[in-house]
């Protein structure tokens, strides 16, 4: 091939190329994703007996230890997830929400020894647990729409951990602002319905994550495993 043959072949392949938009910084998208997290929180605060939430929040060190993990799990995984899209990212960003996480988990189990301290606590029954799960599911599914969208153009290289992550922040974010209208106090079948629906947040989000954020093939990324490799 002559050199004339091979600028011109350079220049129709380059004929049609569009300019890429460069995506703001993950940090920048991170805090974007949770402003719009805050403002729904207050919006909802407005419909919410907050008294009330604070006196039964305060009352208890291990109650607010648990807000305190689960509105960090939520920040930190928001910040880990947006890290985690960019294609060089290494995947110890995932680590970063596990401190919180385990505060939330570990602070909320222990309430559970309230019921046995103070019998006269109002636990949630059956029904109400249920209401906390659909409170969790259904808030979830706007905020792991917009944060999907969000991640769309940034092909990460590992696209299920990517979202399983943005699936921790975001039922930490649901479970979160349900303090908002849970005047009762935790007990073991209430955190099992909590675990359960955490776990389906996580859980769809990385199946759907998967294949809005799968990295073309022809980029030699094995999408199925979250793994580099060639096809």
């Amino acid at each position: 091939m002559t050199a004339d043959s091979h600028d011109q072949l350079i220049r129709g392949l380059a004929a049609d190329l569009q300019p890429v938009r460069r995506l703001p910084p993950p940090l920048f998208r991170a805090l974007a994703w949770l402003a719009v997290l805050t403002t729904l929180a207050i919006g909802l605060a407005a419909f919410a007996n907050l008294d009330s939430a604070w006196q039964r929040i305060s009352a208890a060190p291990a109650l607010w230890l648990a807000v305190i993990g689960s509105t960090s799990a939520a920040i930190l995984a928001a910040i880990a997830t947006f890290e985690l899209s960019l294609p060089d990212a290494p995947r110890a960003w995932a680590l970063l929400p596990l401190p919180a996480a385990l505060l939330w988990v570990g602070a909320s189990g222990f309430g559970c020894l309230r019921v046995w301290i103070a019998p006269q606590s109002h636990v949630a029954v059956m029904s109400e647990a249920r209401d906390c799960l659909m409170f969790i599911v259904f808030l979830s599914v706007p905020l792991s729409a917009l944060l999907l969208t969000m991640l769309r153009r940034a092909y990460p290289l590992y696209p299920g951990l990517t979202a399983a992550i943005g699936g921790l922040a975001v039922a930490a974010a649901a479970a979160t602002l349900l303090n908002f209208f849970h005047p009762y106090d935790a007990a073991a079948t209430d955190l099992v319905v909590h675990a359960v629906a955490v776990a389906l947040v996580i859980a769809a989000n990385r199946a759907l994550g998967r294949r809005i954020l799968a990295v073309p093939a022809f980029a030699g990324i094995d999408v199925t495993t979250d793994r580099v490799g060639p096809n």
